[in-house]
């Protein structure tokens, strides 16, 4: 099975890739969402569950600057200048990752008063909210595109008559042994000419050998 570039990154450098592009940022973006239900319910706008909140998303928002930027330069624009993508599917996976990305900096950049400054505090919370779904709908999107196989769309792999340097093998040609092969000719050959030379050789085994190399099967 082919994979997209998505989920080759998560896939190599285990498990260090998985937890800097996965594990962590989804830990973030998940303690910001629930401590973001409980503040809407409770309206409590101090105490530790609060500054956790405030604490997640400035977090997340800072870690996912570095992730996109460093992806960006790793793997986007290469791909993009080799014409490597694998299909459509290949570019809304990664395309669907770094935008999530970009509602969580929203996050951040509102806790450091960049933008929306004139909001109250019930305000700045729904613009939390509707971030953090943003980020939860093209994580998710990400993660199903990033899972199919690019083959789907026509994708073929350049090595793709090898698999883990193993050479593939047609159903309908057996395999046959080159050196074998040889020696397998040569004996044959080196028979017939005794044959075609008057060797002695009982009758009855004369009959049973092959008289030309069509008779040999490989």
């Amino acid at each position: 099975m082919n994979m997209t570039h998505y989920m080759q990154l998560l896939a190599d450098n285990q498990p260090w890739n998985l937890l800097i592009f996965m594990a962590l940022p989804i830990v973030l973006a998940e303690t910001l969402a629930i401590t973001e239900l409980y503040i809407l319910f409770t309206r409590k706008f101090d105490g530790f569950v609060y500054h956790l909140n405030r604490f997640a998303g400035t977090t997340v928002g800072l870690y996912f600057i570095g992730i996109i930027a460093y992806l960006m330069m790793t793997t986007v624009i290469p791909i993009t200048k080799n014409n490597e993508w694998r299909t459509v599917i290949d570019v809304i996976a990664v395309a669907s990752y770094l935008i999530g990305g970009l509602p969580l900096i929203w996050i951040a950049l509102q806790e450091f008063g960049f933008v929306n400054k004139a909001l109250d505090q019930m305000g700045k919370l729904k613009i939390h909210a509707i971030c953090v779904a943003l980020f939860l709908v093209f994580g998710h999107i990400a993660m199903i595109a990033g899972m199919l196989d690019p083959s789907l769309l026509g994708y073929k792999d350049a090595g793709g008559h090898q698999m883990g340097g193993v050479p593939v093998i047609s159903a309908d040609h057996e395999y046959c042994d080159p050196a074998m092969h040889g020696d397998m000719q040569a004996i044959h050959e080196k028979m017939h000419q005794q044959m075609m030379g008057g060797a002695n050789m009982p009758q009855g085994n004369m009959k049973q050998m092959p008289m030309n190399q069509q008779s040999h099967s490989h």
